[in-house]
């Protein structure tokens, strides 16, 4: 097992109902910036909820905040911030509101250019706006997590960043949120989260006994929940082991003392930025392509996950193969379309365009081992057309 720290400070408060002690998880002396996306807090009660619960402080309300973020949305956030001298943000909303209010949080006491940020990967270790969340949609994990991504729409670009002071202060998360959201949203949340332990898990066969054996049980948890909760979102049961898989899948516990991949998200943001196609979506596009390039590399671990998972037999070679077929069958059972052409016509030059961006990033190597070369990246964006 590799050498490893843990360090997560997040408050997690978990159920029905825990928005009530709102109150008393925000300090007391706060000013505060409620950040929120499309408005679609208005519509579930969240948002009623909310400021029933916050009686007695003063709030500037911040709406808009747009899927996959972006940054130009979010710098004039940070100018509200700073005029209104606010010390305290409330991030009312799935990952991308709470991705952007990380974002806000860092660039308001940042010295430069915030853009930097994202486009130099700034690690934030102090000086950031504390922040808290109320999740609305499972799915990235960002609610327990230091990390974000960020499109900067000026440049088609999609980003990751974090840094220690970005955990959430706290994290109000009630899985009965979600009996108002579209099928759309709960499929990409599951398949969101299926994918973060799979970056994490489907490297090679290693010591992280068990890293693994978690790993796995939250993938067959989301393989037993995942089409029964966006038939059944009111079903608590479904709704509690959903939302919690989410969490469990991107807040740092798996990922110790274990390599971890990341190619597939970093080509899956490329999609995003460039065609609008949902995060999830583009992870169901990328992902099973990239196991198929980089077969040789991944054969051992996509074997244990074929027996451990699917209950498959066979030579490692059989299993192998028959796992990545057995995934892409799920993400089709979760109403993934698997190829890049089911959501454009514009792709034939797309691998070229990825590829020159990794280059002029100077990306030459990405993975668990750097073999993900600018030539792999190339085959793995073709075989997804």
């Amino acid at each position: 097992m590799l050498n490893f720290e843990l360090y997560n400070p997040t408050n997690l408060i978990f159920g029905k109902g825990q928005i009530e002690k709102l109150s008393t998880l925000v300090p007391k002396d706060a000013k505060i910036l409620l950040a929120y996306g499309g408005g679609s807090i208005f519509k579930n009660g969240v948002y009623d909820q909310v400021i029933a619960n916050l009686k007695g402080f003063d709030i500037v309300e911040f709406g808009g905040i747009e899927p996959n973020p972006h940054f130009e949305t979010l710098m004039k956030a940070v100018e509200v911030i700073k005029a209104e001298k606010i010390n305290f943000i409330l991030a009312v909303g799935g990952g991308s509101v709470i991705d952007g209010v990380k974002f806000i949080s860092a660039a308001v006491n940042f010295e430069g250019n915030p853009i930097d940020i994202l486009q130099k990967r700034i690690l934030i270790k102090e000086n950031a706006v504390p922040f808290g969340t109320v999740l609305t949609l499972p799915a990235t994990g960002s609610e327990m997590n230091s990390g974000s991504v960020v499109t900067i729409a000026s440049t088609q670009e999609k980003l990751a960043f974090g840094g220690s002071a970005l955990f959430p202060k706290f994290s109000i998360c009630d899985p009965t949120v979600i009996e108002s959201l579209p099928k759309r949203q709960i499929q990409n949340g599951v398949v969101d989260a299926f994918t973060h332990v799979m970056e994490q898990y489907l490297t090679y066969p290693h010591e992280g006994y068990l890293q693994d054996r978690i790993a796995e049980g939250i993938l067959q948890t989301l393989i037993e929940v995942g089409p029964k909760v966006v038939e059944n979102p009111t079903d608590y049961a479904l709704a509690s082991n959903f939302m919690w898989s989410c969490t469990m899948a991107l807040n740092g516990l798996i990922q110790k003392g274990v390599p971890s991949d990341w190619a597939t998200h970093m080509i899956g943001h490329e999609l995003t930025a460039l065609y609008g196609i949902d995060h999830a979506r583009t992870l169901a596009i990328i992902g099973p392509s990239l196991y198929k390039v980089m077969f040789e590399t991944k054969k051992g671990k996509l074997a244990q996950y074929g027996r451990r998972i699917f209950n498959l037999t066979g030579s490692d070679e059989e299993v192998a193969k028959e796992a990545i077929n057995k995934t892409v069958e799920y993400f089709h059972t979760m109403g993934m379309d698997t190829k890049l052409s089911q959501y454009t016509e514009s792709y034939s030059d797309t691998a070229d365009f990825i590829v020159n961006r990794f280059g002029e990033r100077g990306w030459k190597g990405l993975g668990e081992n750097q073999l993900v070369t600018l030539d792999k990246v190339k085959s793995i964006v073709e075989l997804s057309y």
